[in-house]
């Protein structure tokens, strides 16, 4: 998978690196549990107990582990007045979004950004940096100026790339976690 990852310079368009990165999950195999067992490890260490988590969408890994020590909550995509991500409980994901991963419905209890110790980023590939390609929407970018907590990029370790495209509003995840363990980015 690495030299497919050479034939796409930082200097590729984001949509590029979008297609190269669901080429290559499409054929990786399901890395949900030692991803889990490693971001458990890792979010009791930081000390963290309140985590927005992501339903995993086909390819990602599956985090719905996690729920079993941690309070988990779910993200749900507003689009008006202006998009944005809303946070709510674990258990109240259970629609099916516009994306095709389950989200709170839209009376769901919300929960402040302020009570959250750490979010999990998903995304089709992240680099060394901590760079993040999402699916380019831009909710987790509208999200994460006003977190204060831990950022963890969740990935498979075939889609972590030297170097990805980078805009100014591109927050770097401050841990990265991979089915190879976790890695403090610096």
């Amino acid at each position: 998978m690495s030299g497919v990852a050479a034939v796409l310079s930082p200097d590729a368009s984001k949509s590029e690196w979008r297609a190269w990165a669901r080429a290559v999950r499409a054929g990786l195999p399901d890395v949900s549990a030692p991803v889990t067992a490693t971001l458990r490890d890792l979010l009791t260490g930081l000390g963290a107990r309140r985590v927005l988590a992501y339903r995993a969408l086909s390819g990602e890994p599956d985090v719905s582990g996690l729920s079993v020590d941690f309070e988990l909550l779910a993200p749900r995509a507003r689009f008006r007045p202006e998009p944005r991500l809303t946070l709510h409980p674990w258990h109240t994901a259970t629609e099916v979004s516009r994306f095709g991963a389950l989200q709170p419905p839209a009376d769901a209890p919300q929960v402040p950004l302020e009570t959250v110790d750490a979010i999990l980023l998903p995304g089709l590939a992240f680099d060394h940096a901590g760079v993040r390609l999402g699916y380019g929407g831009g909710f987790y970018d509208r999200l994460l100026p006003a977190f204060r907590g831990v950022t963890v990029g969740v990935i498979q370790h075939a889609l972590l790339v030297p170097e990805l495209p980078r805009d100014p509003h591109d927050g770097p995840a401050r841990w990265l976690v991979t089915e190879r363990g976790a890695t403090e980015v610096r």
